[in-house]
């Protein structure tokens, strides 16, 4: 069962909707990982000091901005928490408008409301009179700590959330190199305008959109399904956690998995929580690590 982003209230004058915010759509993209093409070893991607060219550890990692070209200014958390809005787990309505003044350039993105607990009635109130009225709800809404412009509006027996895009956000088609003028100046005649009408109301249907699928998808996948069915595949070898090279940990998440991978086998940290793992880090023993540096020739993360 799909988890509710967050669960909260819905807004608008003084009626307050208690609503779950779910995700609207389902990505399908095939996935592929990256692979050196002499050993078939997946490639892994590091954050490395474009300086030293040393591997960067999480936690001397901070967030800067490039106000011009090599020049940084840098954030700490507390300025980007100072800067994130106040209103959070809620859709607050600004205004209603017509559904149809909203351009679909500015929709990008679904999301649908459930009602919460003992708030149907609420809900279908204002589904309803959105359906008669034929306008959508229009205002912010917080999604993992980014604001975001969104419409309400009602699709069958649900109320669904669109996330908009703002103004800045969308380039003026004037930008372009358009043709203008009308029909007088490209010389289009009657007789060319009525047979473009017919031809298209002769390809006119209703929106199915259960008849079109993603066919690139579908050949794609029939393709893999074929190479595994031919053997035609790459299987990572079975590690041998007896003789784990003492090279092995060369980024933070590889160690912190060598920690607990070891700790349970000794019976220490049966729990796979992550701070046993990090206590284990301040303990390892240095002769270990001095080891590792030697044969690796550079500096352990």
């Amino acid at each position: 069962m799909a988890r509710p982003i967050w669960t909260g209230t819905l807004s608008f004058g003084l009626l307050n909707i208690p609503v779950k915010l779910m995700t609207g759509e389902r990505r399908v993209d095939l996935h592929f990982r990256m692979l050196d093409s002499r050993n078939n070893a997946p490639i892994r991607y590091e954050r490395v000091n474009a300086e030293t060219g040393e591997e960067v550890p999480w936690k001397e990692i901070v967030k800067a901005f490039e106000y011009d070209k090599g020049s940084y200014v840098v954030l700490e958390e507390s300025d980007i928490a100072a800067a994130s809005p106040d209103h959070k787990e809620s859709v607050d309505i600004d205004t209603f408008v017509d559904l149809e003044a909203i351009g679909p350039e500015f929709f990008e993105k679904p999301y649908v409301l459930e009602p919460g607990k003992k708030a149907e009635k609420g809900y279908v109130l204002l589904r309803e009179v959105l359906k008669r009225t034929g306008q959508a709800g229009v205002g912010r809404v917080v999604i993992r700590t980014r604001e975001y412009l969104a419409a309400v509006v009602p699709k069958d027996e649900a109320l669904m959330l669109l996330i908009l895009r703002f103004a800045q956000e969308l380039v003026d088609p004037a930008d372009y190199k358009l043709p203008e003028g009308g029909l007088e100046k490209w010389k289009i005649t009657t007789r060319e305008i009525d047979m473009a009408k017919q031809l298209i109301e002769s390809m006119s249907s209703k929106w199915e959109p259960e008849d079109y699928k993603d066919d690139f998808r579908d050949r794609l996948t029939k393709v893999i399904e074929d190479r595994v069915k031919a053997k035609n595949v790459v299987r990572k070898p079975a590690v041998d956690e007896d003789n784990l090279p003492e090279n092995a940990a060369t980024n933070v998440i590889d160690f912190a998995d060598l920690l607990k991978r070891s700790l349970e086998k000794k019976g220490g940290g049966g729990s796979g929580k992550p701070a046993p793992a990090k206590k284990a880090a301040k303990k390892a023993p240095a002769k270990k690590a001095t080891t590792a540096k030697k044969r690796t020739g550079r500096k352990s993360a």
